[in-house]
């Protein structure tokens, strides 16, 4: 499920997940051939046998470290022990353990820690001679769900002729848990261990370990937040995308209301003394840590602010100039919110009344900001009450803070802004698919544009397969060292100048540069009440 209304926090404690869950489908691996040609690649720590679909060439579930169990819970990461003859690489290895999830694929509790894989594909034409750029995408699913293998990027590698490595980390409470006498921020090292991996490996795979572009979508979007603040990452990539990433200004907990969370979670397993409480749990099954953690939600997992990992929030260091001096790309889109009010209302059977609606803002926003949202976003502007409550919802937890954090990533490097706006967009995989409901271009609808969800390709028309050609120029070129941009489309603007790119189809205007948003956003509102 996704954050309901009646959980709403203030906005920067609130943790997007990527989106809601309505069927069930099974994740499709890219079509591939193995045996007689199947590529193989020496690694540093032993042979990869991977496999050549029709994209190129993908191996799927490499271990990058060791797994993070027994005594190595809670603990920073380890470099992957190495192996004897060749190991297969052609499915992909454990999700990281996780409850239930909205997700394709994610319908059962998954309890498994030996996890921390990637996965990498290549172009067809890409080889140890070769020097491509680099794309490491983290996942979404808000710190809680989901896997490296939700998003299937080869055909976006053979359009951009990029490697793109995706990789796991640790979810819920093994990655984020923050005891006293452990570092906290367990998942963001991990990250970090999956970037020293592509330094020392990416060129066996014809990838440029000198120009690596980490992005990532929602919770992986704030995990780039994170990167970008973070001195451990720092020298291992030369530019970030941030898609949807900013909710709560890429805020993290402070270390004493992080360590205080982790301790009444530890008591309710019985590990109420401070001073053991790491230890007592590393005698806990995974099972055990994960049903304590039912009840738990987005909230309660983020990225704890104070220590070496993360020493000050993202956009102090941003404003400071202290955060990592790369181009970024930051971008949200323009119905984010919409599929937050179908599952706070239309999922369970009670869609939004017009009598409900005051009740609603107030319970999501406080009295007075829902009072001021009420007279903002008027029912009377808006066929239903759900898409009222889904764009203020929107505009305060995405819109508003993407335009702010373009504002604070610009004193540390150049921010090029972009807006999806695609109204027609095809549904997410995980949505469902005959709603009587308008999800429009909403949280996480962009990454049918650029990969396959899930392993599913979208079915576009002939409109939207052009914008997924231009979408794939404006990243790649990104990737690739330029500004953003697409040919014969406007170039993407960088935030100096006020500006943002909307990306749209033609029968919807086509792309566009504009300089209205925070006015479409209401965002006086809501930074008003930041």
């Amino acid at each position: 499920m996704i954050v309901p209304a009646r959980l709403v926090r203030p906005v920067r404690r609130v943790l997007a997940p990527l989106a809601v869950a309505a069927v069930v489908l099974s994740p499709l691996p890219a079509t591939a051939t193995s045996g007689v040609g199947a590529p193989l690649v020496r690694t540093a720590d032993g042979w990869v046998r991977g496999e050549r679909t029709a994209e190129g060439r993908q191996f799927l579930g490499i271990p990058y470290a060791q797994a993070p169990s027994g005594d190595l819970r809670w603990r920073a990461p380890r470099p992957s022990a190495r192996w004897h003859g060749v190991k297969d690489a052609t499915s992909y290895g454990n999700d990281c353990a996780q409850n239930t999830y909205w997700a394709p694929g994610h319908e059962k509790q998954q309890t498994a820690e030996d996890c921390l894989d990637v996965n990498v594909y290549t172009p067809p034409a890409a080889s140890r001679r070769g020097k491509l750029p680099v794309m490491v995408w983290i996942h979404g699913g808000a710190n809680i769900g989901g896997a490296a293998r939700d998003i299937v990027p080869d055909t976006f590698a053979r359009a951009t002729n990029t490697v793109v490595v995706s990789l796991n980390y640790r979810l819920g409470a093994a990655g984020f848990l923050t005891l006293p006498g452990t570092t906290g921020n367990f998942a963001l090292l991990d990250q970090q261990q999956a970037l020293r991996w592509v330094q020392t490996n990416i060129g066996r795979f014809g990838g440029d370990r000198h120009r690596v572009t980490l992005a990532g979508e929602s919770a992986g979007g704030g995990a780039v937040c994170a990167q970008l603040a973070s001195p451990g990452s720092r020298g291992m990539y030369r530019a970030a995308v941030i898609q949807s990433g900013t909710y709560g200004d890429c805020a993290g907990r402070n270390r004493e209301e992080a360590e205080k969370s982790g301790l009444a979670f530890a008591a309710k397993l019985g590990c109420a003394q401070p001073a053991s409480a790491a230890a007592c749990l590393r005698g806990k099954s995974t099972k055990e840590i994960l049903d304590a953690q039912k009840g738990t939600g987005a909230a309660d997992w983020t990225y704890t602010v104070g220590g070496a990992s993360l020493p000050q929030q993202p956009t102090e260091a941003f404003a400071s100039g202290e955060a990592a001096r790369v181009p970024v790309m930051n971008g949200a889109n323009s119905n984010e919110g919409l599929v937050f009010a179908y599952d706070s209302f239309d999922r369970w059977g009670t869609p939004l009344t017009a009598d409900g609606y005051a009740k609603a803002l107030t319970s999501a926003f406080g009295a007075k900001t829902g009072a001021e949202a009420l007279a903002t976003y008027p029912l009377s502007s808006y066929e239903r009450p759900g898409y009222a409550y889904g764009a203020a919802f929107g505009d305060r937890l995405f819109a508003c803070p993407a335009l702010r954090v373009d504002q604070s990533l610009a004193a540390r490097g150049p921010v090029y802004t972009y807006e999806f706006a695609d109204r027609t967009s095809p549904l997410f995989a995980s949505l469902p698919q005959n709603a009587d409901f308008d999800f429009g271009a909403t949280h996480a609808a962009e990454l049918n544009y650029l990969f396959k969800p899930y392993g599913i390709a979208p079915r576009l028309t002939a409109e939207q397969r052009a914008l997924v050609d231009q979408m794939a120029q404006y990243w790649g070129s990104f990737v690739h060292g330029s500004a953003p941009r697409s040919a014969g489309q406007p170039a993407m603007p960088r935030q100096e100048s006020g500006a943002v790119l909307r990306l749209r189809t033609t029968a919807a205007g086509g792309n566009a540069v504009t300089s209205g948003l925070h006015a479409a956003h209401h965002c006086g509102l809501w930074d008003s009440a930041v």
